[in-house]
């Protein structure tokens, strides 16, 4: 199984330096792509982001480093510009890892790469993991998933789905018992020729109200297959304290 791994050195999270975070001797960003080299993939990359207002073509550097501008509109728009500048083929797969992922485990990118492998009729893959409890259930930082009998997802979204009737008819906040509640996590495999296309779909309307941009591949017909994990995946680094973790967790490993 082939895959291109892109590593996205982001700043969704401030400070906007948190990219080069030192974890153990070296920035996170490549604490991160060291993980997905662990991984099957053929070929990882680093993706920067330059000033808007840069003009030309950022053709990638020795070692895989690369930039794509600042101004797209969603993180899947700047994957669409990635593929071009480093001009992969139509029948590449390629894997979008978040640049704060330390922890990432390679098997985990294996297995959403291998399942958009093994569903033809997708263009996306994802995972989803258990969710933990009702708080979780009921939090809209939380984006829940529900699939199709085939793993398909029917729908991603901030509210507490599915809707167990019953178990919540008294207004309690319970996670009922058997309750086939995912919570999606943010790793996905794409098909090249969606990343291509991607950019001429309209902002669908779910799109606007949820702030989920994978509701516009739904919208527009495109399937995303889910990888169903049995456990949640390591937490990115979002906060101080979730830099401390990931550095405790390099101190003990090295």
């Amino acid at each position: 199984m082939s895959f291109i791994a892109l590593i996205r050195a982001h700043r969704v999270h401030p400070p906007a330096d948190k990219p080069l975070a030192d974890i153990a001797g070296k920035p996170m960003v490549v604490r991160t792509a060291e993980r997905a080299l662990r991984s099957g993939a053929t070929r990882v990359c680093i993706r920067h982001e330059r000033r808007a207002r840069a003009r030309g073509r950022a053709r990638p550097r020795p070692g895989g480093r690369f930039m794509t501008r600042a101004d797209h509109p969603t993180g899947t728009d700047r994957l669409s510009e990635a593929v071009d500048l480093l001009g992969l083929p139509d029948d590449a797969l390629v894997v979008n890892v978040q640049g704060d992922e330390p922890l990432i485990e390679p098997a985990l990118i294996d297995a959403v790469a291998r399942q958009l492998r093994g569903a033809p009729g997708a263009d996306i893959a994802t995972c989803a993991c258990p969710l933990a409890d009702a708080q979780a259930l009921f939090n809209p930082n939380v984006v829940k998933v529900v699939c199709a009998a085939d793993g398909r997802a029917l729908y991603f979204s901030r509210a507490p789905i599915p809707w167990a009737r019953d178990a919540l008819a008294r207004g309690v906040r319970v996670l009922a018992e058997g309750l086939p509640a995912w919570h999606h996590v943010g790793l996905y495999a794409y098909r090249v020729p969606f990343l291509r296309r991607f950019p001429s779909l309209p902002q669908g309307v779910l799109e606007r109200f949820e702030a989920l941009e994978q509701l516009r591949a739904l919208e527009h017909g495109h399937a995303i297959s889910v990888y169903l994990a049995d456990t949640p995946p390591a937490a990115g680094v979002d906060t101080p304290a979730d830099l401390e973790r990931a550095r405790r967790a390099y101190s003990n490993r090295l």
